[in-house]
């Protein structure tokens, strides 16, 4: 778990943006990134063990984002306080907006049971709109200076879900635009010993493309989620492999400035790929 930040915690603390002015065409999310939880909210009832489980937050992905985000020089823009007390990655209308149960791991979550509405538009003032509101200005102020922008979101999976494995070491998330994803897709596919999913272990039909489709998919940005085996991050070995990885993969689709070559056909970008094996 993180360390104490002050016990009152602003909205301006609620998200993080490293290298806001970093030259990759690339910017990165990281929905999930903390498990912290601002002393107003307890622990909301659970256990101290539940707090560093996969309900409370993404385990290993801010240190992989972190490593792509210097390595490609591309800005990261995280949230800082636990999906428990609002899920950044969820549209204001979902029923797990605020999870009052995790109906995958079985768990209730004692504080979030019969929440009023201003107890809930608090939650969503303090952390959704800042994050939201961030990637937009982002975004806004990068295509306002011609600069062009790809959004992805890095995110982790439990390896066990409802008692059965999950084969896949990393899953790239997409919808019907295709032209980030399959180059991804591509390059992972050709590496030894990595089972790829494809829209697995989740998809965008299980509402967890929201952040993508909130500010990407609505201005045709090329966008793709990417969802590793939390099992591989746990540790830095496995987070130092996966970030330089994924840093070499993505090196490959910079655009022209970057050495590689950019075709446009109908619907989808096509890059140069190198990349063949695990380093």
């Amino acid at each position: 778990m993180e360390k104490a930040r002050p016990a009152s915690l602003a909205a301006s603390d609620t998200v993080r943006v490293t290298n806001p002015g970093g030259s990759s065409p690339f910017v990165l999310t990281c929905d999930h990134a903390s498990n912290f939880l601002p002393a107003e909210f307890g622990t909301l009832g659970l256990a101290a063990e539940d707090l560093s489980r996969h309900i409370a937050w993404d385990p290993g992905a801010l240190p992989v984002a972190r490593r792509m985000a210097e390595a490609l020089d591309a800005t990261l823009i995280e949230t800082r306080i636990s999906r428990l007390v609002i899920d950044c990655n969820r549209p204001l209308d979902a029923p797990d907006l605020i999870m009052s149960v995790s109906v995958s791991e079985k768990t209730v979550v004692p504080a979030n049971q019969g929440l009023s509405a201003d107890e809930r538009e608090a939650r969503v003032a303090l952390a959704w709109h800042p994050f939201h509101d961030t990637i937009e200005k982002t975004i806004e102020d990068r295509l306002a200076s011609g600069r062009e922008t790809r959004l992805v979101s890095i995110h982790s999976f439990t390896p066990v879900f409802k008692g059965k494995n999950r084969p896949w070491h990393i899953g790239i998330i997409h919808d019907e635009d295709r032209r980030l994803a399959s180059p991804l897709i591509s390059a992972l596919k050709r590496l030894a010993g990595v089972t790829v999913g494809v829209n697995e272990p989740y998809s965008p039909a299980d509402r967890v493309y929201f952040t993508l489709e909130r500010h990407a998919r609505s201005r045709g940005l090329p966008c793709a989620m990417i969802e590793i085996r939390n099992d591989e991050i746990s540790g830095e070995t496995g987070q130092r492999k996966w970030g330089d990885l994924l840093t070499g993969i993505f090196s490959d689709l910079e655009p022209e400035e970057a050495g590689q070559t950019r075709s446009h056909s109908v619907g989808q970008i096509a890059f140069s790929r190198k990349v063949s094996s695990i380093g």
